[in-house]
This record gives structure tokens, sequence and C-alpha cells, in this order.
């Protein structure tokens, strides 16, 4: 009998990303229309059934059902693939953007990683967590203490490695009313401020990819986003630093009973162990990052990324797609 191998190979990328395109095609239908819970359900089955054909013996480490849907396709713990490729980790985001999305605005992205068995962080129940995330040119000036420090310092930290004044910086941050007294912190400083109604990964990658106007990610966002988000990050030479931060008793108290500690200020490699990550995404609406669906009678055209943390591989694919009734 073969034995598999335990690695994921060269291609991996390139078949997980048949899965963000199903989902970016599927919730791209729905895109304008309002339907916010309906776009995200059709992406996820659209994307469960790619996911299903994947030559993987995978399990997703988290999922959906952190958010307020009753049900999904795609919830922490399902089974990935045929079972006959080697043993891996996901995690997935069909629609990151869902407001965007129902709104037809730019922004909406579908997403999803995958690394070796047992290399990712899974903080079930966790919802939330609290990030901080920078590019390359940055990341070697990133300590811990930035994450209870005032956003001025930190701020400062990111003009002086950038050689550039703080008035220059672009800060992403999630327009939440929890947010409220750091944006008032980063405008106080003198830094700029980008709101988004959502799209806490693609927050994320905006701040570690060169040539995209944001040098900065700062706030409190989705844990399952932070756990995809730590995956690119990690691919690209960013830097990340994150603690779980309950937005709730109900979520707090289930937090304390998983034995999870929300003290703990994490990076990418405690997230995520291993370099062997492939790390995919698809573009639903137009965004600055990639070009969203266009469909026109029986074909569709896609834009997508991929990334591989072991070579720092960056790709950028245009694909068109023959729809089947």
């Amino acid at each position: 009998m073969e034995r598999r191998q335990p690695w994921l190979g060269p291609n991996t990328g390139l078949d997980l990303v048949r899965a963000t395109e199903a989902a970016a095609i599927a919730a791209a239908r729905l895109m304008g229309r309002g339907e916010i819970e309906e776009a995200d359900r059709a992406a996820a089955q659209a994307m469960a059934a790619a996911l299903n054909k994947l030559e993987l013996d995978g399990r997703l480490v988290m999922g959906e059902e952190v958010r307020a849907m009753a049900t999904t396709p795609l919830p922490g713990g399902t089974r990935i693939g045929t079972g006959d490729g080697p043993p891996a980790d996901l995690v997935v985001d069909p629609v990151d953007g869902r407001r965007q999305l129902a709104q037809g605005r730019a922004g909406a992205v579908s997403f999803a990683a995958v690394t070796n068995r047992g290399a990712l962080w899974a903080p079930n129940p966790a919802a939330y967590m609290e990030k901080i995330i920078v590019g390359p040119e940055v990341a070697p000036y990133l300590v811990p203490e930035c994450l209870d420090a005032p956003a001025g310092w930190t701020l400062a930290l990111v003009a002086r490695a950038t050689r550039r004044t703080v008035r220059d910086l672009v800060v992403f941050v999630l327009d939440r009313p929890r947010h409220e007294h750091l944006i008032a912190e980063i405008r106080a400083a003198g830094a700029r401020v980008m709101l988004a109604d959502d799209g806490d990964i693609y927050g994320a990658l905006l701040a570690a990819m060169p040539n995209t106007n944001v040098d900065i990610l700062m706030g409190i966002g989705g844990a399952q986003e932070g756990v995809l988000a730590a995956c690119a990050i990690k691919s690209l030479g960013g830097s990340m630093l994150a603690r779980l931060a309950p937005q709730s008793v109900a979520e707090r108290e289930a937090v304390t009973r998983a034995g999870l500690d929300t003290k703990r200020i994490l990076t990418c490699d405690d997230i995520v162990s291993s370099n062997q990550i492939f790390f995919v995404a698809t573009g639903i609406t137009d965004s600055t990052l990639l070009r969203g669906v266009r469909l026109a009678g029986d074909r569709a055209e896609t834009n997508s990324l991929i990334l591989r943390c072991e070579t720092r591989t960056r790709r950028l694919i245009f694909a068109e797609h023959l729809l089947t009734a």
C-alpha cells in the first residue's frame, strides 16, 4: 500500500483556488441585492462542493457557526477533500465583506487557507480578536508592547520604520462603535484613517502588501478572520500581533470554559506554526487588490491571488469559467 505524503504539494494552491472561485461566482450573482445571509449561504454551499473534490485528508478548524447563520455547510470540524491526499488543516471565509457585497460596493472577497494538520491554532468558541498588522518593512520593529500602547506610540514606530511622518500614514479600521476611542487616538496622533464597513481579512492584506496606500491595520475583528489573516501575513513576510477580545459576557464565559487565555499576545507563528501554507483569494466585487467577478451568459471571469509561504511566491490569476446549469 502506497503511503500518502505528509506534506502539501506545490500545486495545492491551484487546487484550493477553485473553491474561492466557486464561492465568488455564486456570491456575485446576488451582488447588490441586499440579501446578506442568502449571498453568504450561496457562497458557502458552492465552496463546500468545491472543497469536497480536493485530494486532501482535510479538516476545517473553524467554521461559520460563529456568525448568526442558523446552519452552514461549513461548520468547524467538517472533513474536507476526498480523504486520499495529505492530512491538512483549513480555514475559510466564503465572503469577507458581506455588507459590501449586499450593497454592491467594492471590497468583497472570498478567502481560504490550508496548511499541515495540527499547524493551525483554532480558538473555538472565540468570535473576536484584537489585531495589529503591518507589512514586511515594519515587521522587524513590531513588538508585543504595541498591543497595549497608545495608538500614537505604535504609529510613531511605523513612521520611523518607513522613514516617514505619522501624518503620512493610513490606518485601516473597521467602522464599529467599539473603535470610537481608537479612531480618536489615531486622528489625534495625526494619521489618516481608512474606515471600512466590513472586510477584516481584506484590510489585513492591504496593510501587508506593497503599493496599497495602507500602512497598518488596527482594532478588533473576527477570530476566524484573524486566523486566515495570519496565514496571509506570514506568507507575505509581514507581522501580526493578536489577542482574543470577547465582546459579550456570553462569549467571555464560553472562552473561559474552553481554557483560552484572553491576555496572551500571539504572533503569526503562534497562530500557524508551519511554513507550508497556501493562502488564496478571489475577488467578488472590485477592490484595490482584485477585480470582481464578471458574469456574461454562460461564462464568468474571475481574478484570484495565490500565496505560497515556503517560497514567498505570489501569483495573480485571471480565469474564464464555462458555467453549467
